[in-house]
């Protein structure tokens, strides 16, 4: 094998043009003979049996040529490439240039680890928010898991808005009952407006026990079988329950935490948001410096890398959804999308990504960034201990090579960051109305839009 010619081509692609030398081919031709010899039919000869003279006498002296090639052809594109010492970073385009008795040439259009100048990369500047937790949102914190710790309790009076009324329904159209229109047992608080509309409204007034038909027609666009019908609704409720919120004192505390006091779990919670908080705008700092950073560089990104994380993105996309009990192709259905649908618009975040990475890399071979097997060593130990594993048990999932290129990455965040100036965030300042103004524009507070008026029925 020799290379003849090594070209550089845009987008970080290489042009190899190498020759396989005759010895080579017969060599792989002989090969080729061997494995192929079974297949092929020469009067007088069992299967296998022929000699290779015999069948290339019947053939054509080229009858092993294409065998021979492909068996070939792999080792001499590997070797070519560890001879130009190439960082190939996808499959190459392969064109046969020549093929005879005397060897075979062919040319290999591979995609490579590009070249990357940095930016600027020290001394960034980057809006970064001061970290505030305020009375009222640890009171709010409060409330939610007094929320999350209330009880229904059973009341002997009609249905109000805001209580929870236990029912049993069926819907008919024209009498006849319809798919998906029946339910028992069923909790609806009432004024969520989880039903469809009208629904929980005439629900108010009744008692337990208490039957009643109710006409609802639903919205034009509703799903196509019932869209605009005027259906009813045969509805029993079997129980009028509230909810029952605990009151935040002391005993709310001891019964949610460890803490025997409320002005202790206040101080608990205070600090776990404060360090959440926190985190959140340290990762936000670190993301936009990092993205100003792989926008500085310089780089012919090739295709093949973008493609390659498209590929990642749409795989994680899968793996996300199929958690959710959602299988992919009934997704793809529901969002009218094809999976080359999904790789197109993934190609733009998967450029950052792999500019990011490419930054990165740079990054670490200019500050000579190492990270010690001791290193690797203390973090596998780490990590045990945080997922309750012994180390050795998680070397079987998280390879050394994995675990050493995120410290890197660590270690390659950490030198962009500390030279970096964090900026004041601009606070938007609006003016906010008071209850008594709203209730003098005849306002009444914001409801929650985000649930859709929906029938359960």
């Amino acid at each position: 094998m020799s290379v003849k010619n090594c070209e550089k081509l845009e987008k970080s692609r290489v042009a190899l043009t190498v020759e396989v030398d005759a010895e080579t081919f017969e060599a792989a031709i002989e090969k080729a003979y061997r494995k192929v010899r079974n297949q092929v039919n020469v009067p007088g000869f069992r299967k296998g049996k022929a000699p290779r003279k015999m069948i290339e006498s019947l053939y054509g002296v080229g009858v092993f040529y294409d065998e021979a090639i492909n068996i070939a052809m792999p080792e001499a594109y590997a070797a070519a490439v560890e001879s130009e010492k190439l960082e190939v970073v996808g499959y190459p385009e392969v064109e046969l240039l020549d093929v005879g008795k005397d060897g075979f040439s062919f040319k290999a259009t591979v995609p490579v680890y590009p070249e990357v100048t940095l930016g600027q990369y020290k001394g960034l500047e980057a809006p970064k928010a001061e970290v505030k937790v305020a009375a009222a949102d640890v009171n709010q914190r409060l409330k939610d898991m007094a929320e999350r710790n209330s009880r229904l309790v059973s009341v002997e009076r009609k249905v109000k808005k805001g209580d929870v009324a236990n029912i049993d329904y069926e819907g008919f159209d024209n009498g006849k009952p319809f798919d998906g229109g029946k339910g028992e047992g069923y909790d609806l608080e009432i004024g969520s407006g989880s039903f469809v509309p009208g629904f929980e409204d005439q629900i108010i007034g009744m008692k337990a026990g208490e039957e009643k038909d109710i006409d609802i027609t639903f919205p034009e666009d509703y799903h196509k079988d019932l869209a605009g019908k005027a259906v009813v609704f045969h509805v029993k409720v079997n129980a009028v329950k509230v909810k029952e919120v605990p009151a935040i004192d002391d005993e709310f505390a001891k019964d949610v935490s460890e803490f025997d006091t409320l002005a202790d779990l206040k101080k608990d919670i205070k600090a776990k948001m404060t360090a959440d908080r926190q985190q959140a705008v340290d990762r936000a700092f670190e993301d936009d410096l990092m993205g100003k950073v792989a926008d500085g560089i310089t780089c012919d990104v090739p295709d093949a890398m973008v493609e390659e994380q498209a590929k990642r993105f749409v795989e994680n996309l899968k793996l996300q959804i199929q958690q959710q009990g959602i299988p992919y192709d009934q997704y793809l259905k529901l969002t009218n999308m094809t999976e080359e649908d999904l790789l197109g618009q993934a190609k733009e975040p998967a450029l950052r990504q792999v500019k990011l990475e490419l930054a990165m890399d740079a990054i670490a071979k200019a500050e000579s960034v190492e990270v010690s097997e001791e290193e690797i060593s203390a973090e596998y130990d780490k990590m045990a201990e945080q997922y309750g594993m012994k180390a050795e048990d998680l070397k079987k999932y998280i390879t050394a090579d994995s675990l050493k290129a995120q410290l890197t990455n660590q270690k390659v965040v950490k030198i962009v960051v500390d030279s970096a100036k964090a900026t004041k965030v601009e606070e938007k300042k609006t003016a906010k109305k008071t209850d008594a103004e709203d209730a003098e524009a005849g306002e009444a507070p914001a409801a929650d839009e985000s649930a859709e008026g929906g029938a359960q029925a």
